[in-house]
């Protein structure tokens, strides 16, 4: 019997947030055979005009029970989230179906609807500020692809949201199938790390903060000390103020600033070249080889070595 699954579009709606589910339940049926049924569905039934100007058909909202229910994100979360009607039926569909999930900022509408309250929780890193701070009872974790509690998966973003498919896949068919689905998208069967190798540092990369310039400088100064009386002096600040100015216009210390830029910069290396990783360390300021992988550990969740082997894999997928 095919598990029912449905997603909720609305006007403005992130497409990939819909496609890459959508597809990766598609593919799995190729391997296991009308385990899914999939459709989209919306308030208003008809075109709906994703945020990219593209419209997927829409018939209305479902009666009909869901076996799991996908909320897609867009910069406007709150059509749904702030529509009476949408709510309503939101909250009945939940309650009935078997999972309910988000993929971006579709956390929104979970959180709207009391589903996240006193549970972790995630969402696109650049919005997950605004889900603290909009549902301050919601524990949310920046640096997480997705998370799951009970019958409640939330997502990152965008691409994220085939992640999260693949997870649910898993769980229904078997972790065989959920690798064969995703090697036919030719995407990661669980990506390495959480979201901090997307974001680029998060806010700290906007090209009108106050630091963006020393940011930049950074990141050619990288194999430097980079102590704070280093980058103080850089920024022409005092030790102290600098600290606490930098921290509140980035949301890190300078330390896990530092951390952060290098371990990327590593990353990129670590997972396109053959260069032996205590070099690779050295070249970006690391040099201490387990002072390196602990700093991966904390960002990707697994040590260098592991995310090369990953990265191998998957070129071997793509060819």
């Amino acid at each position: 019997m095919s598990r029912s699954i449905g997603v909720l579009i609305y006007p403005g709606f992130e497409l990939l947030d819909a496609a890459g589910p959508i597809s990766a339940f598609g593919n799995a049926n190729l391997f296991a055979p009308e385990a899914y049924s999939i459709s989209v569905f919306a308030l208003k039934p008809g075109p709906v005009v994703s945020d990219s100007g593209a419209a997927m058909y829409a018939p209305p909202l479902p009666m009909a029970s869901l076996d799991t229910l996908i909320v897609v994100g867009g910069m406007d979360w709150r059509v749904p989230a702030h529509c009476a009607q949408t709510m309503a039926w939101f909250k009945t569909a939940a309650r009935r179906a078997r999972r309910v999930t988000s993929v971006c900022t579709g956390a929104f509408v979970l959180a709207e609807a009391g589903l996240l309250n006193g549970h972790r929780a995630t969402t696109h890193w650049n919005y997950c500020a605004e889900l603290a701070r909009c549902f301050p009872q919601v524990r949310v974790e920046p640096d997480r692809i997705f998370i799951n509690r009970d019958k409640v998966w939330t997502s990152a973003g965008v691409t994220a949201g085939i992640d999260l498919a693949l997870a649910l896949i898993g769980e229904d068919l078997g972790e065989d199938v959920a690798r064969r689905t995703a090697q036919e998208l030719v995407v990661y069967h669980r990506r390495p790390g959480g979201q901090s190798q997307l974001s680029a540092l998060i806010e700290m990369d906007r090209q009108d903060g106050r630091f963006a310039k020393l940011l930049d400088w950074m990141r050619s100064h990288l194999s430097e000390p980079l102590t704070i009386n280093h980058l103080a002096d850089q920024a022409a600040m005092s030790p102290r103020h600098f600290s606490r100015a930098f921290a509140a216009e980035t949301g890190l210390t300078p330390a896990k600033a530092v951390e952060r830029l290098r371990v990327e910069a590593a990353r990129v290396r670590v997972e396109s070249s053959s260069d032996p990783i205590d070099h690779i360390g050295i070249a970006v300021g690391f040099t201490d080889p387990e002072r390196m992988r602990r700093a991966f550990v904390r960002a990707f969740g697994q040590p260098p070595q592991s995310l090369r082997r990953a990265a191998r894999g998957a070129d071997s997928a793509r060819h």
